[in-house]
Formats: structure tokens, sequence, C-alpha cells
């Protein structure tokens, strides 16, 4: 289940990872625990929501970008 549609926006699986990181930095692992979604399936979002702008990636955790925190709005 993809978290980006082919025309740039996030599916309602990625509105769900992105809205688990408004508050705060988390690991992957993190976001499957809070989403209830497999890992697998969370870090190939992630990588998505990453490459589309939404997310970033420092040590380790996610966070959202400027752009993640306007989509969740």
């Amino acid at each position: 289940m993809p978290c980006v549609s082919p025309d740039g926006k996030p599916t309602s699986t990625g509105m769900t990872t992105l809205k688990s990181l408004k508050a705060d930095a988390l690991t992957a692992e993190e976001v499957a625990n809070k989403t209830g979604h497999p890992l697998f399936r969370v870090r190939s979002g992630l990588r998505e929501l990453k490459n589309a702008g939404f997310v970033e990636e420092t040590a380790g955790k996610y966070s959202l970008t400027q752009s993640g925190e306007e989509i969740i709005r």
C-alpha cells in the first residue's frame, strides 16, 4: 500500500504516518507501534514520504518537514 499517490499527495496510509510524527520525531519502529502498521510497510512508506519531501531523517528518527506539517493541517 503506497504512502504517496501518483499525483504526489499522501494517501490515507501516508496521512496516518505523517500524523504520527506531528508531536515528535520517531524511529520507524515507534511509528509502527503508534500506527499499528507492519514495520516493513512503515519503512517503505517513510522512504516514499522522505523522497516526496514530507519527512526528513536525522540520526534514525523521522520528523515532518515544513511541507509535511502543511499537508496535515
